[in-house]
């Protein structure tokens, strides 16, 4: 299989994991408690060894072979959806390994449940949000800005009157969107979310 390929199925497996994780964080629109059991439900789901194994490898898989490709087209890039191809795929390398890396040490080394307030204590700590605000904002819109570009090369046919180019905008601008929708439900409307004290040490990358 070549990398552009394994790239492409590992995205794919990756993707269902984020839609996942995406609809629990709009959930926090309803508060953290809604937030907290919305997530213990979808443990059932993808905490379990076969799941977070095949994950990982995803993981491991998107970030080799993205890296590998970034070096091949970066030079050649041309018009904005290969150039927003590379460089949201080198910010989502970035944001794998770091997320994964901080959630693994916040189960494994602090012995922290990576809940609601693990994921969110950043954004709502000064001044650690000036970091986490971006960080996690990039992260998400990257992955759209990734999809879109997927759509633009992949997608033939109109839709509700849209050629595929304009579509591909759409779903940037969705990711913008729900970006903000999210990043509202996880710092309680802008105004702030109390943290544990236990989580204030753990802050969630």
């Amino acid at each position: 299989m070549t990398a552009k390929k394994l790239h492409y199925f590992s995205g794919i497996t990756i993707t269902v994991f984020i839609v996942f994780h995406l609809f629990n964080h709009l959930y926090g629109l309803l508060g953290p408690t809604a937030h907290i059991e919305m997530m213990q439900n979808l443990r059932t789901v993808y905490r379990n060894v076969i799941a977070e194994s095949i994950l990982l490898l995803a993981v491991a898989a998107q970030v080799t072979t993205g890296i590998k490709l970034f070096i091949i087209k970066r030079k050649s890039a041309t018009g904005f959806f290969d150039k927003l191809q590379i460089w949201t795929g080198l910010y989502l390398a970035f944001f794998l390994v770091m997320h994964l890396g901080a959630v693994f040490s916040g189960r494994f080394l602090l012995n922290l449940d990576t809940n609601f307030y693990f994921g969110v204590a950043g954004l709502n700590i000064f001044p650690l949000n000036l970091f986490f605000i971006p960080y996690y904002s990039l992260a998400i819109i990257s992955f759209f800005g990734h999809l879109s570009v997927v759509h633009s090369k992949k997608a033939k046919n109109d839709l509700f009157g849209l050629k595929p180019e304009k579509q591909s905008y759409g779903i940037l601008i969705i990711g913008i969107l729900l970006t903000l929708v999210i990043l509202y439900g996880l710092t309680n409307g802008f105004m702030g979310v109390e943290i544990p004290n236990e989580y204030n040490l753990g802050v969630g990358l």
